[in-house]
């Protein structure tokens, strides 16, 4: 072996005890790390993200009810995290029963609120409903809910506490009562919750020569319009190139999964799954695109109203580096059934799909992390370009994706994943 692939390897082991990723590989912080920001108390009646509650932008659809006889109980697990006070007026245990994404969420919560108001505890007084106290089709029938105060009860704080609720992580909390905050959490058992890979196969991507191709029609080789700028690193303006892809870090042509599609002022509609990323930003969509104001986020995090990267040009035109990116308005977020599953990897780590800019990882919330632990695989396929020449079309995930997501589920804290992580 040579003694220069012997460094690549050992550099890569280094990597893999450094950092974690997954799927097609992981996401936050397109070249700079978000600054510190002051956290805006949530205002009476108010709720977050803005939309209905069992919409696919928040918590999404109710499932059905969860009782102790069901099939379905075994989802629910109990909560005894001592800093956490449990009401449990029932006396019967129902309000610490809670699905793992609850429980993580509300844990993750109790951290904050003893960090921001020392001697404090969060406490809960509804959890798991079994007795029917709630309304017709309410979370709590599923586990999924929580109502929360301070164990002071000083109702001062809740207006933050609601705010220290969305930073924990909840996909939906509201500021419902002058008596409570209502939280609650996608299901852990939805169709959506459970796709992997990234792109469908009718995806589009562009060539060097400013035609398109299909997603399902391209090869390790092909040159593919990309962008340079977060390698710089100094805050400047858009730089589109072609990059060729290396490898596919999930090719999967006959699996049918559940994929957000976005679509935008300029026309475009931009299909990925939840935990894939793409650069956005929460506007002006007018302000020129400059990479110090763009952050990574999931998809499934993408609401109406951020802004993210398009180019000009539609399926079918030509679109070239001639061709500037610039900031379109996110108008509307949809779940629909794609096949294939598709995730390349480029040598500079993004490409523009469907005409919108994305990153080429998925899972973890950090794009810099990604593309930094990626490094040893660019290097060694540059080297022996093993994956120009060789397609996995058994629809598992490439070795280096799947080593990086199992070192990095046991290095990392969990809140760094996308909530769905474990299932992809």
């Amino acid at each position: 072996m040579r003694l220069a692939t012997v460094v690549t390897f050992l550099t890569g082991c280094a990597l893999i005890l450094s950092a974690g990723t997954g799927g097609c590989g992981p996401g936050r912080g397109y070249g700079k790390r978000r600054p510190p920001r002051k956290l805006t108390p949530l205002a009476y009646k108010q709720f977050s993200p803005n939309v209905a509650e069992k919409t696919l932008g928040a918590s999404g659809r109710y499932e059905g009810k969860i009782t102790r006889n069901s099939e379905r109980f075994k989802e629910l697990t109990p909560n005894y995290n001592p800093d956490i006070i449990f009401k449990d007026e029932e006396n019967t245990g129902a309000d610490r029963m809670m699905t793992q994404r609850c429980k993580d969420k509300l844990n993750s919560l109790a951290i904050s609120v003893m960090n921001l108001w020392p001697g404090v505890r969060l406490r809960v007084t509804e959890g798991w409903d079994e007795d029917g106290h709630h309304s017709e089709e309410s979370l709590h029938y599923e586990g999924r809910a929580v109502d929360i105060t301070t164990s002071d009860r000083d109702r001062n704080k809740y207006a933050m506490l609601a705010r220290l609720a969305v930073e924990a992580g909840f996909d939906w909390v509201y500021y419902e009562s002058k008596a409570h905050i209502h939280c609650s959490v996608k299901s852990e058992n939805s169709v959506a919750a459970k796709t992997g890979g990234c792109f469908p196969a009718t995806s589009w991507v562009t060539l060097e020569d400013g035609g398109q191709r299909l997603m399902s029609d391209l090869r390790p080789g092909d040159r593919v319009l990309a962008s340079s700028n977060h390698e710089r690193g100094d805050g400047g303006d858009s730089d589109l190139i072609y990059s060729p892809v290396l490898a596919f870090l999930h090719r999967d042509p006959a699996t049918r999964k559940h994929f957000y599609t976005i679509g935008t002022e300029s026309g475009t509609r931009l299909s990925l799954t939840a935990s894939h990323l793409l650069f956005a930003s929460r506007g002006p969509c007018n302000a020129t695109w400059v990479a110090a104001h763009m952050w990574t986020v999931f998809a499934s995090d993408v609401q109406p109203g951020m802004c993210v990267v398009v180019t000009s040009g539609q399926a079918g035109g030509s679109v070239g580096v001639e061709h500037p990116a610039r900031l379109s308005r996110v108008v509307d977020v949809q779940a629909r059934e794609g096949e294939g599953l598709f995730a390349p990897l480029t040598e500079h780590g993004t490409l523009v799909v469907d005409g919108v800019l994305t990153s080429c990882y998925a899972v973890v919330e950090d794009h810099s992390l990604a593309h930094w632990a990626f490094g040893p695989l660019r290097t060694l396929l540059r080297w022996t370009g093993t994956d120009r020449h060789h397609q996995d079309s058994s629809g598992a995930l490439h070795w280096y994706s799947r080593a990086l997501h199992w070192v990095g589920t046991r290095l990392l804290d969990s809140a760094q994943f996308h909530p769905w992580a474990g299932q992809i």
